[in-house]
């Protein structure tokens, strides 16, 4: 857990220890303590951990001799490969949001409970000396008191205020009984969402396992192409994508262009766009051209598709939701007669895949491992949809 511990929490209590109860619970909170651990490791996940069973250039999973590919079997599988870690790669990205959204959920609850449980111990105060003061009064029935009394009037008048003191103790009694039970209402949501973060962890390793063996499994394929065959292989995904897509566009080996074409560029997009909005992350876009694929990133040192798309659109003001799946419901569709700068373009049927439109049939995006954000046709991939973000 990242969260600040909160000056009314006990100092080295574990931040599960109060929400999770008793005897009949310990159970589930040491399994749910040591599965919420991978959080903390996740960032650190490597290859040799996922990649239980690589790929050689030569032999195959099984220890088979593996058959001799040309070049371009290699990129067809390759690519292939990818797409599927794309899939697997937004399934991650769900689940983070989630388990993020689920952190801050019991980090709040858990503020929200010792908030309570001081309020609680306050009420079970006042009825504590509220006790101790009827103890001390002796407790004698008020009508032998009332004969005894050498002052019966007295002994009314007090008698008056002891039924008042009655009523009060009767509301705090009331009001200790609430506290009690919002309290354990609390609690509840709190064990709730640990047992969901529990869950959501999981998932996030499942799917980062799979990320991992498709981009090795890739990696495989490619180190059996010599180098010559590897740079004729990028220089033909460059040319596919057009000038002007690189950084810098001077000899980086990834379609060309010129740094001084672009600012007319992105002039030219930016006032397309439909919207002021749309104009800003359309000149993100732009800025971001370059920069590598990096899967699960949100820059700004590096992006994956739909990473890059939200922070395109974070710097127009408008909050993207994380995945492609979700973000394709981000706006109302749009037709691809009618695409303008600053829509997102979606690809495959799985809606795995997004870019940011430019004009000109063109669109800037993160495309996988080892290439850049760069720009690109619209028709380099199996077009699925058009959103325009609201």
């Amino acid at each position: 857990m990242t969260a600040t511990v909160a000056s009314h929490r006990k100092p080295r209590q574990h931040p599960l220890a109060s929400l999770t109860g008793g005897g009949s619970r310990s159970a589930r909170t040491a399994r749910t303590a040591a599965t919420l651990a991978l959080a903390g490791a996740a960032p650190t996940f490597g290859l040799a951990q996922a990649a239980a069973a690589p790929l050689t250039p030569d032999f195959d999973a099984a220890g088979h001799a593996a058959p001799r590919l040309t070049p371009a079997q290699v990129k067809n599988r390759v690519d292939a490969l990818y797409q599927e870690a794309e899939v697997a790669t937004q399934s991650y990205n769900g689940a983070k949001d989630s388990a993020d959204t689920a952190r801050e959920e019991l980090s709040r609850l858990q503020d929200e409970a010792a908030r309570r449980t001081g309020k609680l111990n306050a009420a079970r105060a006042e009825l504590g000396a509220m006790a101790a003061g009827q103890y001390r009064s002796g407790g004698i029935d008020p009508t032998v008191r009332l004969l005894l009394s050498a002052d019966p009037q007295r002994y009314l008048d007090g008698a008056a205020v002891l039924e008042r003191t009655g009523s009060h103790q009767a509301t705090a009694v009331a009001g200790y009984a609430r506290r009690l039970g919002s309290v354990r209402q609390v609690r509840q949501r709190a064990e709730d969402t640990v047992e969901r973060l529990a869950d959501t962890e999981a998932q996030l390793k499942k799917h980062r396992v799979t990320v991992v063996h498709k981009l090795d499994a890739a990696e495989q394929l490619l180190s059996r192409l010599t180098a010559e065959q590897r740079q004729r292989m990028t220089a033909r995904d460059g040319a596919r994508s057009g000038p002007g897509q690189g950084r810098t566009g001077q000899g980086d080996g990834h379609g060309g262009g010129t740094l001084s074409r672009l600012p007319g560029a992105v002039a030219a997009a930016a006032a397309q766009a439909p919207n002021p909005r749309a104009a800003r992350a359309v000149s993100f876009a732009y800025s971001a051209l370059g920069k590598p694929y990096v899967w699960g990133a949100t820059g700004p040192a590096g992006y994956d598709c739909s990473g890059l798309t939200q922070a395109a659109w974070k710097a127009g003001g408008v909050a993207l939701p994380r995945t492609t799946y979700t973000q394709i419901s981000s706006g109302p569709r749009v037709a691809r007669s009618q695409l303008a700068p600053g829509d997102l373009v979606f690809f495959y049927s799985g809606i795995s895949h997004v870019g940011i439109y430019v004009g000109d049939g063109r669109m800037i995006h993160a495309p996988h491992p080892g290439a850049p954000v760069r720009i690109a046709p619209i028709d380099q991939m199996p077009f699925a949809a058009a959103t325009r973000p609201a």
